[in-house]
């Protein structure tokens, strides 16, 4: 890892083009944005402690090397997908109720033309 690249500078970068809306009203978008970039965050966090604790359990001290050059075996791997689904999950819950909402109130489409054919 090179010395001379500049992390923050490079993380304030803008993407080119346009940024998508998704709201009406712009600051949802932002709001939303920086839960998501937090939310990015405590997931790779989990990672990290995942793997701080499985050294632990496995070496009984633990170096900043070991944390940098450690990869999962299937297990661990499987381990840890299966905890990041549920954590994107309870994240997105209130979107997808919101969907299940939605997709509840429309009756299937030949409902419609059926009434639409008697009026």
């Amino acid at each position: 890892m090179s010395d001379d690249f500049d992390w923050v500078a490079a993380s304030g970068r803008r993407a080119k083009g346009r940024r998508p809306d998704y709201f009406e009203d712009p600051a949802l978008d932002r709001l939303y944005s920086v839960v998501f970039a937090l939310a990015a965050d405590v997931s790779a966090l989990r990672e990290r402690q995942d793997t701080l604790e499985r050294l632990l359990d496995e070496k009984g001290t633990v170096s900043r090397a070991d944390i940098e050059s450690y990869e999962p075996d299937r297990k661990a791997g499987r381990e840890r997908a299966l905890a990041t689904r549920a954590f994107v999950n309870r994240i997105m819950r209130g979107f997808q109720q919101t969907v299940e909402a939605m997709e509840a109130d429309d009756p299937p489409i030949m409902d419609w033309v059926e009434k639409l054919s008697k009026e």
